[in-house]
This record gives C-alpha cells, sequence and structure tokens, in this order.
C-alpha cells in the first residue's frame, strides 16, 4: 500500500478518534454512589471507569494537601472518634493530618440535605479523610495509567480566614502533584482564579481548569462582592471582554471552561471551542441535561453518577475509558 494512502488512513483514524474523545468525570469520585472525596469514592468511580477523577482540596495546619470539599469539617458529614456527628466545626486549616484522620467521613447524617439529595449513596463506617498523596497511590495500585485528576482548590476569596492563601495553596498542590510525577495528567480547577493565575506562573505545563457559575444563588462572574466579577475573578472584568465568560477565560490563559451547566447553549459552547477552550460543565445528575449537553457538542461533563454517563455514552457508541477496579 502507498506510503500517502496509509498515512491518510492513519489521519483518518486519529481524527475518528479523537472525534469519539469525551471527558466522563466522576464528581468528588461518585459521591451519588459512594462518601464524598474518599478513598471508596474514587475506587468505585474506577470501577465504573471514567476519563478524570473530579476531587477537591483544603491544606491543614501542618501542609499536607487533603481531599476535602469543605474549609471545615461540616457537621452533616463528619463524626468523631466516637462515631457522634460533630456539632462545632473546626476548620481544615487550624488541624493537623494526624488529627484530621481521627474523624470519619463516611457518612451523611440522617435527616440532612445531603442525606436527602443522595438516597443512592452507600455510607461506610471509619473512612478517614485522605490527602492528595494516598488517592495517587490508589491510583497507582489499580494500574491505570490513563486517568486524569481534575483537582479543585476550594478557597473563597470572600472568606480569606477559612483557608491558606491563594499562592501558599496553590504551591502546596502545584508540589504534591509535581513529587508525584503526574503534572501531565492533572488539571487544576478553582472559582477563585487567583489560585490559577499562580498554577500559570509556577507550572505552566499544569492544564487550568476556570469554574464560573452565573446564577441567582451564586454568580462569580458578575455578582461578587466587587461587582463584574469581583474577587473571584483575579481582577478580570468580564465587561472588558464583550461580555464573554470565554473571551475572558481565554485572556487570563486558562485552556478549559467549566461552567454550571444551567448557564449554557449551543452557541457559547461552539464560541469558547472556537477560541481553543473545552467546555466542561459541572455537575450534571440528570440523564435528559446530559443528553442536551452532548447535543451541544461540550467536551466533558462532571457529574456525581458517572455510571449514568457511562452508559449513555455506552449508548452513543462513543470511546469509553477503561475500569480498573481497586480496593480502596
Amino acid at each position: 500500500m502507498p506510503a500517502k494512502i496509509i498515512t491518510l488512513l492513519i489521519c483518518m483514524f486519529m481524527s475518528a478518534s479523537t472525534a469519539l474523545a469525551f471527558d466522563l468525570q466522576g464528581h468528588r469520585g461518585a459521591r451519588g454512589l459512594a462518601p464524598e472525596n474518599t478513598l471508596p469514592a474514587f475506587a468505585k468511580a474506577l470501577s465504573i471507569g471514567v476519563t478524570t477523577l473530579e476531587l477537591d482540596t483544603g491544606i491543614s495546619s501542618d501542609g499536607v494537601v487533603v481531599v476535602t470539599h469543605n474549609p471545615t469539617l461540616k457537621s452533616s458529614l463528619v463524626r468523631d472518634a466516637n462515631g457522634k456527628w460533630v456539632d462545632e466545626e473546626p476548620r481544615i486549616s487550624s488541624m493537623t493530618f494526624a488529627e484530621l484522620q481521627k474523624f470519619d467521613v463516611g457518612a451523611y447524617r440522617p435527616g440532612s440535605r445531603e442525606a436527602s439529595r443522595f438516597p443512592q449513596q452507600t455510607g461506610m463506617e471509619n473512612v478517614a479523610m485522605p490527602s492528595l498523596a494516598e488517592l495517587f497511590a490508589l491510583v497507582e495500585r489499580s494500574g491505570n495509567k490513563q486517568v486524569r485528576f481534575n483537582i479543585e482548590t476550594k478557597i473563597n476569596p470572600t472568606k480569606p480566614g477559612d483557608t491558606v492563601d491563594p499562592e501558599k495553596f496553590a504551591k502546596a498542590l502545584v508540589a504534591e502533584v509535581e513529587k508525584a510525577g503526574l503534572s501531565n495528567r492533572v488539571s487544576i480547577q478553582s472559582f477563585d482564579w487567583r489560585t490559577l493565575q499562580v498554577v500559570q506562573s509556577i507550572a505552566p505545563d499544569i492544564q487550568t481548569v476556570y469554574l464560573s457559575a452565573q446564577q441567582r444563588w451564586m454568580d462569580t462572574i458578575a455578582g461578587g462582592d466587587g461587582g463584574d466579577g469581583g474577587n473571584w475573578t483575579a481582577g478580570f472584568k468580564v465587561s472588558d471582554y464583550d461580555n464573554s465568560v470565554a473571551k475572558m477565560i481565554k485572556a487570563a490563559g486558562g485552556q478549559v471552561w467549566s461552567p454550571f451547566y444551567g448557564d449554557l447553549a449551543a452557541d457559547k459552547v461552539k464560541k469558547a471551542q472556537a477560541l481553543g477552550l473545552a467546555v466542561i460543565p459541572w455537575t450534571v445528575n440528570e440523564e435528559a441535561a446530559m443528553e442536551t449537553l452532548m447535543d451541544m457538542g461540550v467536551d466533558g461533563i462532571i457529574t456525581d453518577y458517572p455510571d449514568i454517563l457511562r452508559s449513555l455514552m455506552q449508548r452513543r457508541g462513543m470511546d469509553l475509558p477503561a475500569a480498573t477496579p481497586v480496593q480502596p
């Protein structure tokens, strides 16, 4: 067969593979099925088969990067060593990693809002808050060399006392990623774009993901405390970019736009992609909404139910990420 034809066939095959590529992200591991941001939740996601493990991080008082969504030990999620639900909510940043390990984060408190939202979640006993290093070790044990990590810096610019500052947060996270040799498999995301600016300056090889929400209950673009994005957008103002969030993110140096899914429309997706941005909305749990977003052409979806999204992908004839079961 002539070399030119072989080359053409290879290009066609690669194009077809690229067209089928879709980022299936398990939110907080697989929050709808297992305790959020725990090793069992990430093991569940790996057993289902996801492209990316999405997770949240904080920094303990002794500088350990821990996997947690909340800046405090939330009373609806945390039990003490005696199995009693905590009433006070101390800050993660005020406790050492060893102290944090004494608490149980394996279930939602009965009657809590979270428990009612995720009735399918299997609660567990004696599940400790993991460090990011422990999550990396779990994935290493699974043998999965392709799965990515989408790691959020949980930091709120309107509550600076809750966490370490943006620079310290970003540097600690980047150091842990580089120590594990996973820069090429990690994305760092945040609503607080200050941390992303730091990441881009100290580790330009790590992909940055710009989170956003433009809802009445949360508006990080135009409804921040400072107005026109306020403290959330690191000084970037959407009014300077034709009121286009995608243009603002491109100017900020981002590679991925991760909006609340209700903020999207097909034209916004296409315009963002034309700028070279991938569009991966959060957090989509209803199959009908997944279908709508996929029809819009999004590049991936973050979901609490990776099993539902995977089944939908299968029905559409899309490439599926490998399933790699592992014990937490």
